[in-house]
C-alpha cells in the first residue's frame, strides 16, 4: 500500500540521508545543518543510549550543532556518529576552536539486534554513507535507515517469540505555515507500544494467538503471563525506542528549543501506547534554523501533530521482514468491512 510522498522541504540548509543494511537489517540516518541550527532535547524513555545530548542543555556553552544522528545497532550504533563529524570535518564545518573545527553531531541509538544480524552495526563508514546520500527533498520511508530494524507492539514478541512483533520504519512529514515558517519531523518508531490510527484505534498491535486479530499491549499487560515475565526482569523486553528529530525554520532560543523537543512528544503519546515506559529510551530532539521570528508555543505544537503524523507514515511504509508482518500485510489478511480487526 502506498503512501504519498512527504515532500519534505523544512529548509534548503537541512538534508536527510540513510544507510542501509537490508541484509543485516540495520541503518542510520542522519539529519544534517552545514549552516549549525540551534539545538534541544527531551529524553523521556528510561532506557536511552546517546552521545552529546548534554551539550544540548540550556547551561552548556555550545548553541548550534551541525548535525543530528538517528541509529540502530544499540550503544554499539554510536560508532556512526564519528562516519557523520569525519564528513562535517572534510567540509571545514564545525565548532571553532585553535585546534581546528569540532562537527558538534548529537546522537541516540534503538535497539535493532534482534531482528537481523546482532554483528553487524553502523558504523563510521556508515555514518559517512549517510553523510554522502543526504539531500533535501523527499524523505524515503519504511525499511530504510535508522528505521531498517524497527519494530513495535513486542509484548507478545517478548513471551512467545519474535514472530508477535510488527515491522515498523522510518516515516517522515512537515508543514508549511506560511511566511517562511516550516515544521518537519524525521522519526524511527521502535516502540514497545502499539501505534494508533487517527480515530485512536490500534493500527499495529499483538496479534490474538488464538483469533489473529489486532489487540492491544494493555490488554496482554492485565494478564498474568505477562506479569510473571515481566517480573523477572527479563533484559529482553529492552530492545525498544522512538527516536525523532523535528526542524523548525523559526529563530528559537536554547531554552526555547528545548522546549519545543519537549512539547513535540506529545505527539508520540498521541498514536503510542504506551510510550516512554522503563523498556524504551525514547529520544526527541529539535533543531531551529533561525530563519523567521515565530512563537514558541505555536512551534511545539505543531512540531507535536507533525510528529504524530510521521509515526503513522513509519508504520504504514514499512514492508514485511524476518518474520515480523507490517501493517500493510495484516490489513490485507485480518479485514473486514474495509476495517483492521
Amino acid at each position: 500500500m502506498a503512501i504519498e510522498p512527504n515532500n519534505f522541504v523544512p529548509d534548503p540548509a537541512v538534508k536527510v540521508g540513510h544507510a542501509t543494511n537490508s541484509k543485516a537489517l540495520t541503518g542510520c540516518t542522519v539529519v544534517l545543518v552545514e549552516e549549525g541550527a540551534v539545538g534541544g532535547v527531551d529524553i523521556r524513555g528510561s532506557a536511552p543510549g546517546s552521545r552529546e545530548t548534554e551539550l544540548l542543555r540550556p547551561v552548556c556553552r555550545v548553541e548550534k550543532v551541525h548535525g543530528v544522528l538517528l541509529t540502530g545497532g544499540s550503544a554499539f550504533g554510536l560508532d556512526a556518529a564519528g562516519g557523520v563529524m569525519a564528513w562535517l570535518e572534510e567540509r571545514g564545518i564545525g565548532f571553532e576552536t585553535k585546534a581546528g573545527r569540532v562537527p558538534i553531531v548529537p546522537a541516540a541509538v534503538l535497539f535493532d539486534l534482534a531482528i537481523g544480524d546482532p554483528r553487524v552495526r553502523p558504523d563510521k563508514t556508515m555514518g559517512y554513507e549517510a553523510c554522502e546520500n543526504a539531500k533535501s527533498g523527499n524523505v524515503a520511508e519504511g525499511n530504510i535507515g535508522a528505521g531498517t530494524g524497527a519494530t513495535v507492539s513486542k509484548i507478545l514478541g517478548h513471551i512467545l517469540g519474535n514472530d508477535f512483533r510488527i515491522k515498523s520504519g522510518l516515516g517522515a512529514w512537515w508543514e508549511d505555515l506560511g511566511n517562511g515558517l516550516t515544521v518537519a519531523a524525521v522519526v524511527a518508531v521502535n516502540a514497545i507500544g502499539d501505534v494508533l490510527d487517527e480515530d485512536g484505534r490500534v493500527m499495529a498491535g499483538p496479534r490474538d494467538p488464538a483469533t489473529g486479530k489486532i489487540i492491544s499491549t494493555l490488554s496482554i499487560w492485565k494478564q498474568e503471563i505477562f506479569k510473571s515475565y515481566a517480573g523477572a526482569g527479563d533484559s529482553a523486553l529492552i530492545q525498544n525506542t522512538t527516536l525523532a528529530v523535528v526542524v523548525t525554520s523559526a529563530r528559537l532560543t536554547k531554552e526555547e528549543t528545548n522546549k519545543v523537543a519537549q512539547m513535540a512528544n506529545a505527539g508520540l503519546a498521541r498514536c503510542i501506547e504506551p510510550i516512554h515506559t522503563m523498556y524504551d529510551g525514547d529520544t526527541t530532539f529539535a533543531l531551529a534554523t533561525g530563519r523567521v521570528t515565530a512563537d514558541v508555543n505555536f512551534v511545539g505544537a505543531i512540531a507535536a501533530r507533525v510528529l504524530e503524523t510521521a509515526v503513522r507514515r513509519a508504520v504504514r511504509a514499512a514492508r514485511s521482514v524476518s518474520g515480523a508482518p507490517a501493517y500493510q500485510d495484516i490489513m490485507k489478511i485480518y479485514s473486514a468491512n474495509g476495517k483492521v480487526l
